[in-house]
């Protein structure tokens, strides 16, 4: 397991190098640049800056999160052809990085849906929380006036992709998962042989959450959706990354039946647990096994066991300690993440060797 953490960047983070260099065993960043909007190719020079600043404190930049779809060729549009080709362009100007992880996604509009950025917990922490009722009968507008009121940019919900939010809406009424998959297909066929040219490996993120919000299609939901997105490509280079708190929202998801199943073809990890409760509502809990409803000391097991190299991050946080961040991108409850993950691996180590085999439930 390589660990890693995600920086917003310069200028874009209440979080600094030096503070990730001192949280033990990260060894690189997950990335993007967030300033530019989805569709453009991105220009050498400005991944030239991102890779200067990790150098300065020694850190890869193996994974990026994420290179965004553009919504015309999730829609299926004419003008698709277009944005893929500048698609190509920037996978082959972060191969000139080494780059070897691109995490991205397929979700129409949102990237994911929270209704509380900062809902309070009984410890006095704050954590991101989805409350079903109100999403089943709140106005997307509100939810966008919600959402980008942190101060910070929020990834997913840049003001170019909600500046027409009236148009995209009306663009997907109608379509069909079954339309969605077509054109997620029609995207791989065409990106793949770049990738595989350059041993970049594509890993789409689940759905977040992995339903159905405001009548959009959703497609990466499911250990069921799972096997038939694996199954769209035997290519190398076409993979997932499995966050175990986006599938995880969803009690009927097995997350370390999925990770055993697939583990061959997850080059990328998101650990997190959420809380679930009996009406749909989740709240991102902390790390923890009992403070959640996802068993993280089993995910950890399931990727130890099948001797899992690939790239992990904590993904989201609380916000503890008084701590002024960006909504579940915090430095304290992430860092406390990774030390709780490598915890669970270092004693999964210890019981491989023969060491004292007692019971991990934490």
């Amino acid at each position: 397991m390589r660990m890693t953490f995600r920086w917003y960047g310069e200028g874009n983070d209440s979080v600094t190098l030096e503070q990730i260099k001192q949280i033990p065993g990260v060894e690189g960043l997950v990335w993007a640049l967030h300033d530019l909007p989805a569709g453009v190719v991105w220009p050498v020079e400005k991944i030239q800056e991102i890779k200067d600043q990790a150098d300065k404190y020694g850190f890869h930049l193996d994974v990026v999160e994420s290179v965004n779809v553009h919504e015309d060729i999730k829609l299926g549009l004419p003008s698709r052809d277009q944005y893929i080709e500048n698609y190509k362009e920037t996978i082959k100007n972060l191969a000139k990085f080494d780059v070897k992880v691109i995490c991205y996604n397929f979700m129409p509009i949102f990237d994911w849906t929270r209704t509380d950025l900062f809902k309070e917990m009984e410890d006095g922490s704050t954590a991101l929380f989805y409350e079903k009722a109100k999403v089943d009968s709140m106005n997307p507008q509100d939810l966008i006036k919600q959402t980008t009121s942190s101060g910070f940019t929020m990834p997913g919900w840049e003001p170019e992709r909600l500046a027409g939010i009236e148009k995209s809406f009306e663009a997907y009424k109608g379509m069909s998962e079954d339309q969605l998959w077509d054109n997620l297909q029609y995207f791989l066929e065409q990106i793949l042989p770049i990738c595989e040219q350059h041993d970049i490996k594509m890993a789409i993120h689940p759905d977040d959450p992995p339903w159905s919000v405001f009548g959009l299609p959703r497609i990466i939901t499911s250990e069921k959706n799972v096997e038939r997105l694996l199954s769209l490509s035997d290519s190398p280079s076409h993979n997932i990354t499995l966050c175990s708190g986006s599938l995880g929202a969803n009690p009927k998801n097995d997350i370390p039946k999925i990770i055993r199943r697939f583990h061959d073809r997850i080059p990328f990890a998101h650990i997190r647990n959420v809380k679930i409760y009996e009406n749909g509502d989740f709240i991102e809990s902390s790390h923890r096994t009992q403070d959640g409803s996802v068993d993280i000391a089993d995910v950890v097991k399931a990727y130890h066991e099948n001797g899992f190299t690939g790239y992990a991050r904590p993904d989201h946080g609380r916000h503890i300690w008084n701590e002024e961040c960006r909504p579940g991108y915090g430095l304290y409850d992430r860092a406390l993440g990774i030390m709780h993950l490598w915890g669970l691996w270092d004693a999964y180590e210890n019981v491989k060797k023969g060491g004292d085999s007692h019971a991990i439930n934490s």
